[in-house]
């Protein structure tokens, strides 16, 4: 049987099964398999996936891993760990495994060792911070460099500002990190307006060392460091580049041994385990930062050598494909119980919908499935009071990661108790609703009269059978925070497979931005007068917006 066949075959297998079990709710699910929580739950690395509350029976998931298998799901994973160019419209290998692999394998591409070349750069940035930390290295006037702003857009900032955050707890204390990514003068500005020059020091994170809203960020944060009254000597102490554009960065004034580099078989949400988490390192300490990479190493080794019936990042991903392809969801939510996770969904927004929002297949045709879903989340309890009265009644279902630690960070009083409880009730909610039947009678047995009854009862009704899964880990340490973040990325290439998708490149963001080139030109300072030669070629609705900005502009 080809694989073309086995793929085609599966699809149909599921889209039968979904037909003959249409009628069942999750809740018949259980009902029908008392053992089901337990084999619909799987731990590795330190976390622990609940997935039983999706409409699925083990049928459908039998079926489910043989599209996996189809797909050749096992053979791609294989030839990403080893190096081979599976981003085939760049021609690159995908190795940011590689950055997190302290084993000793070796990973050969292009004739080099990517485990032994991330080794080194990691070893030189590693002795950096620890002479940050030791106060070896200091500023150009001799006072510790205990602030950070890190410079950077996308993956040079939604990774590491994410796990910055996550890590709070874990804070070097007396050491401050700010993260500046909008080219809106405002973001840089309200991060600068309170921070001690001599103290500073400022990573400028971009690959090319060319990336508009970074680099005007970056000379916007000279020229204030300038102005302070620092020479160009200083510049050095007090800058530090992520970047391989060598020339472009000594002509910057940032010298060598401050400049921190990786490589094009790593992708920008893919890179917070290389020299772009130097803010991290900073933050929380080199041996914080190993931590985080060596449970980041755990879960890719879990994914490496897991059957796929038992494979955490594989069954997430196949849930997913179930909910976005057999049922029809387009939206899934991803919802941490803590705190110090609330970035989280923003850097999953990156990494799942930069990944996985195409419409092409790996043979340039149309892709024959839905892909990538609309990813959004935010921490409970406060999406609670948000957006989950949408969740819960909505005319759309949204599938729902869950994600909680055992035990707090901050144990104060019984806050985490009632955290945990609000954790637990809201897939409950989710899965067994609450139908006309049951609000009538809580109302009755409340003392409401019939007239009310009849006017709010509809109103109450929960339809329930909405699919979620439950992450838990004991804990959110540097390790546990790893393995979440590799678990999240395996889920989502295993899914980019199945769909028969490039998730490693992210040609979308390239025309907007060019055309943001086009337009600059015609948009001159606050009160200069705006030339309207060529603004004709611009589509009407472009040149009339253009036309009143500028003069209200000029007007200023």
């Amino acid at each position: 049987m080809n694989q073309t066949y086995s793929v085609e075959a599966a699809w149909d297998s599921l889209e039968q099964l979904r037909d003959q079990e249409s009628h069942l709710s999750i809740q018949d699910l259980f009902r029908d398999d008392p053992e089901r929580a337990e084999a619909f739950s799987c731990e590795a690395a330190g976390l622990y996936l609940d997935y039983s509350k999706n409409r699925l029976s083990r049928a459908t998931l039998t079926a489910l891993l043989q599209l996996a298998r189809g797909a050749g799901l096992e053979e791609r994973r294989d030839a990403m760990l080893s190096g081979e160019l599976i981003n085939i419209t760049e021609q690159r290998a995908v190795l940011h495994t590689a950055l997190r692999d302290r084993s000793g394998r070796s990973v050969m591409v292009g004739g080099e060792d990517a485990c032994a070349l991330a080794t080194a750069e990691r070893e030189r940035m590693l002795a950096f911070v620890d002479e940050i930390h030791r106060g070896q290295r200091r500023g150009a006037t001799g006072q510790p460099l205990d602030t950070v702003v890190n410079i950077g857009i996308g993956g040079s900032d939604l990774g590491p500002v994410m796990v910055v955050e996550a890590l709070r707890p874990y804070a070097i204390a007396g050491r401050r990190c700010h993260f500046v990514s909008n080219v809106d003068g405002q973001h840089l500005s309200d991060t600068l307006q309170d921070l001690d020059p001599e103290r500073t020091l400022f990573i400028i994170a971009s690959k090319t060392f060319t990336t508009q809203e970074t680099m005007t960020n970056a000379h916007s944060a000279l020229a204030w460091f300038r102005a302070s009254g620092m020479d160009e000597k200083a510049v050095a102490k007090h800058f530090v580049a992520l970047s391989t554009n060598h020339d472009a960065v000594a002509e910057f004034g940032i010298a060598a041994d401050s400049t921190f580099g990786f490589w094009d078989w790593v992708g920008g949400r893919y890179s917070l385990w290389s020299s772009i988490g130097l803010s991290i390192a900073l933050q929380v300490g080199a041996g914080r930062f190993l931590e985080l990479l060596d449970g980041a190493h755990a879960m890719d080794e879990h994914f490496r050598t897991a059957p796929l019936a038992s494979n955490m990042p594989v069954l997430l991903a196949l849930v997913g494909i179930w909910n976005r392809n057999l049922e029809g969801h387009r939206c899934h939510a991803v919802l941490p119980y803590d705190q110090h996770l609330l970035r989280l969904p923003a850097h999953l927004q990156q990494a799942d919908m930069e990944s996985n929002g195409k419409s092409v297949d790996l043979q340039a045709n149309a892709t024959a499935q839905a892909t990538g879903p609309v990813v959004f989340g935010e921490p409970g309890t406060n999406g609670q009071h948000a957006f989950y009265q949408l969740l819960h009644q909505g005319s759309d279902i949204v599938p729902t990661d869950f994600i909680a630690p055992a035990i707090s960070q901050a144990e104060l009083g019984d806050h985490h108790p009632k955290l945990l409880a609000n954790f637990l009730a809201q897939p409950r909610a989710l899965m067994n609703g609450r139908s006309l039947t049951e609000v009538e009678q809580e109302m009755r047995a409340g003392g409401a009269d019939e007239e009310t009854i009849a006017l709010q009862a509809p109103h109450r009704v929960f339809p329930g059978n909405r699919p979620s899964n439950s992450l838990l880990m004991e804990r959110l340490t540097p390790a546990t925070l790893g393995a979440l973040i590799a678990l999240y990325e395996h889920r989502i290439f295993c899914q980019g497979v199945i769909w028969n998708i490039n998730s490693f490149d992210q040609w979308g963001v390239e025309l907007g931005k060019a055309l943001a080139r086009d337009i600059l030109p015609y948009l001159p300072a606050v009160g200069a007068q705006a030339t309207a030669a060529g603004a004709d070629a611009l589509d009407p609705s472009t040149a009339h917006l253009l036309a009143w900005i500028n003069e209200r502009r000029q007007r200023a």
